[in-house]
């Protein structure tokens, strides 16, 4: 058991990457079955983190031997000069991320069975892609996750560059230039990081919860000098640019619709389930804990960029006519109420942003396969020549009808949860007993952040109807609005398709009524000890 405590992250990491070998050398009629395997092994292998993990340990945002949240730890020497480790472990922040990786990578593999071209590079792409993602998850040291986040790029460009729609390398350029600026300030704030770090630490670290510990905080200001709060500030910033980008948020989102339109299905999954909440990881796990006090003190910019995205999303849905780029559109406005969430520094609100994560990762996954669904039955994906979907292919519109509603907040499915809680924390951030960890130098001041903090809940509230909107009226116009006349007959699911659906319309049901036992249970504790660091 100690044994397994100790590998079992290495293990998962570099599953995916293992079964890349046996891909090379079956034969071609195998390599779909090879594929599926090794991401079915790697899901079984995550689960068993559900048995090690211990929810009820730690209080406070530091490693398990210190008392802290952050267990199952495998740490090693890489580099001993620039104190590079080989490091992971896991909490309930990425612990939740971890699972719906190996997840949405088993349904990925399967929604890929028709890919007929190149099949051996695909499957080994997404392979790659896999490890990419879980070694981003799960990496402690700054270093190593920069390692994987890059990663994780080429095989996308490549996914989305050679096995994309008709403005593929358009999209996929367009993909690459923008995270790549995005990691440009990762990389910049890496570094400003480590060469201050060996002034507190000798030798320095790309350790990321010991940045996040006291010692590295209360020395920090003393080792940048008088500059301390501009340059704190600048690096914050910094972040918040490369992790916007990828999340994405107003106005860093341009590559959004264009990589969803023209990408393969499984591709489309993977972006909007899991690359998109690596940005909102990465906020919660290095942005934040490093940097607190810039967090408190920029706190109204990035609620507004919250409220400006979710308004800015919906708008935007509301105005396409293309299936895909509504759905890509409609993941812009949820990730506006997750920046809303994070800005809010309440129990609730941080709960509601950290569930999002997760329940928008399994819807976005449903509605991007249905779209596919519908595209490939039909020959279009421009809403204004659907229609009567459902009428064909009743079970494809039982399926669309639960992921839209879930989409839309409806109580009983995973998208209520994460709105409510995130609407609730944001109107308690407004109450005069709850301003004493908000950044507020002034009592002059307080009327301002009581009145702003409650317009923008009520802006965000507005919003839903905004998003009921576009919604409503894509199910509508595509699945239950009148048949088109030149439309040719529909076929409704396949076996491959159902088995794709309905673990995902499980997970929506399933999270919608028991949030506590199947989320809150892991990452309570978690949540708890990043707010700490505020108060």
């Amino acid at each position: 058991m100690d044994l397994l405590r100790h590998y079992l992250l290495t293990v998962l990491i570099f599953l995916p990457l293992v079964w890349v070998i046996p891909l090379a050398i079956v034969r071609r009629r195998a390599v779909r079955w090879t594929a599926l395997a090794g991401t079915l092994m790697t899901f079984c292998a995550s689960l068993l983190l559900l048995a090690l993990f211990d929810w009820r340990a730690g209080s406070s945002y530091a490693y398990a031997v210190d008392g802290g949240v952050v267990q199952l730890v495998h740490r090693a020497d890489l580099f001993a000069g620039l104190r590079i480790q080989y490091l992971f472990g896991i909490d309930g922040l990425n612990l939740p991320l971890v699972i719906l990786a190996t997840f949405i990578g088993a349904l990925a593999a399967i929604a890929s069975w028709n890919v007929q071209r190149m099949t051996r590079g695909y499957f080994a792409l997404l392979l790659l892609l896999e490890t990419a993602i879980l070694g981003t998850f799960l990496s402690l040291d700054f270093f190593l996750f920069y390692i994987f986040l890059q990663m994780s790029l080429l095989p996308i460009f490549l996914l989305i560059g050679v096995w994309g729609g008709p403005r593929r390398e358009y999209a996929g350029i367009k993909f690459f230039l923008y995270t790549l600026v995005g990691s440009i300030a990762l990389l910049i704030v890496m570094i400003a990081l480590h060469l201050y770090s060996r002034h507190i630490i000798p030798g320095g670290t790309f350790d990321l919860i010991r940045m996040a510990g006291p010692e590295f905080q209360e020395k920090l200001p003393a080792t940048i000098g008088r500059a301390h709060v501009g340059i704190a500030r600048g690096l914050f910033i910094l972040l918040l640019l490369g992790f916007f980008i990828k999340l994405p948020a107003f106005p860093l989102h341009g590559w959004l619709a264009d990589a969803h339109a023209d990408s393969p299905v499984a591709v489309s999954m993977i972006l909007s389930s899991l690359l998109t909440k690596i940005g909102g990881y990465g906020i919660l796990r290095i942005a934040y804990p490093i940097f607190p006090h810039p967090a408190r003190t920029l706190w109204p910019i990035i609620a507004l960029i919250g409220v400006v995205s979710l308004v800015w999303g919906a708008l935007c849905a509301l105005a396409q006519n293309d299936l895909r780029r509504t759905i890509a559109y409609g993941c812009l406005s949820r990730m506006g109420l997750f920046t809303l969430g994070i800005a809010m520094f309440t129990k609730p609100s941080l709960d509601g942003a950290m569930f999002m994560l997760v329940a928008d990762g399994i819807i976005s996954a449903a509605l991007f396969f249905l779209a596919d669904v519908v595209i490939t039955r039909t020959g279009r994906q421009e809403i204004s020549q659907l229609g009567g979907i459902a009428d064909a292919m009743p079970l494809c519109g039982g399926f669309a009808a639960t992921a839209f509603f879930a989409n839309l907040g409806l109580p009983g499915l995973c998208g209520f949860v994460p709105e409510i809680l995130v609407l609730f924390g944001t109107f308690i951030a407004a109450t005069a007993g709850n301003l004493l960890y908000i950044h507020a130098q002034a009592r002059g001041w307080l009327g301002v952040f009581v009145f702003s903090v409650r317009a923008l809940a009520l802006i965000a509230c507005c919003a839903a109807v905004l998003t009921a909107g576009y919604l409503l009226l894509t199910l509508q116009r595509v699945f239950f609005g009148p048949r088109k006349t030149d439309q040719p007959d529909l076929v409704d699911l396949d076996q491959r398709e159902i088995a794709v659906l309905t673990p995902l319309t499980i997970m929506i049901v399933l999270l919608g009524v028991f949030p506590w036992p199947t989320f809150f249970v892991l990452t309570s504790q978690t949540a708890a000890a990043v707010l700490k660091l505020f108060w």
